[in-house]
């Protein structure tokens, strides 16, 4: 829904939000992205998981960076069609990295989701994309257990030198969902560690917007604030 789509962005980036992600789940809705992408002032991140067709079809309509983990997509030359097609619009990958979805041997190495498997899930992500010489790379290594988040950006920060998205998933309501978020995230930040940030609650996005730039001006961060 293209208009729904745009009035919302819109919404968020009178509220502060600077870069906002769509999901492109399937045919339909990455034919939407030049039409939103036309009536949007804000970058616009689209969050692709296994079809490597829609992730082309999302940067040749004008995608401003691209959320994929290259190990999902399947073979090789799936893989090299979007780095190809990412390093020639000179747009970003960023790689997700989930407690709640690492790879069957992952968890099967570490037995459940930890910070190291976390960091492994990245590494390996990371290499696909090294190995075909792209190196514009973001990556996120998003947890719900706030202690698991902590370690896992800390781990990583020490193990690669990328940019950083921060994120908790799944924080929950606007009240506990705040807390949380600011706990987490607050912690992280504290350490230096970060480059940009999404707040997940279940409410309004735009309170999720206003939860961000608060806890962005406790840290002195907010400096451009809206």
């Amino acid at each position: 829904d293209v208009e729904a789509t745009v009035a919302e962005i819109n919404r968020l980036a009178e509220a502060g939000c600077q870069i906002v992600r769509v999901a492109c789940p399937d045919e339909r809705a990455a034919d939407a992205i030049p039409e939103i992408k036309k009536r949007i002032s804000i970058p616009l991140v689209v969050d692709i998981h296994f079809n490597y067709k829609l992730a082309l079809k999302a940067i040749e309509g004008g995608a401003d960076k691209i959320r994929i983990n290259p190990g999902n997509i399947g073979r090789r030359e799936k893989v090299e069609a979007v780095v190809n097609a990412a390093k020639e619009k000179g747009i970003p990958i960023r790689i997700g990295v989930n407690a709640g979805s690492l790879e069957k041997r992952i968890l099967e190495k570490y037995g459940y989701p930890t910070a190291d498997g976390m960091v492994e899930s990245a590494l390996h992500h990371i290499k696909i994309l090294e190995d075909l010489d792209f190196h514009d790379i973001i990556v996120s290594m998003k947890a719900s257990d706030v202690n698991l988040a902590i370690e896992a950006y800390e781990k990583a920060a020490k193990a690669f030198d990328y940019p950083l998205h921060l994120g908790i998933t799944e924080s929950g309501t606007l009240f506990a969902g705040t807390v949380k978020s600011a706990a987490g995230l607050g912690a992280i930040l504290s350490k230096g560690i970060g480059n940009t940030l999404r707040i997940s609650l279940s409410a309004d996005p735009v309170e999720e917007v206003k939860v961000a730039r608060e806890l962005l001006k406790s840290f002195g961060l907010a400096s451009n604030a809206a």
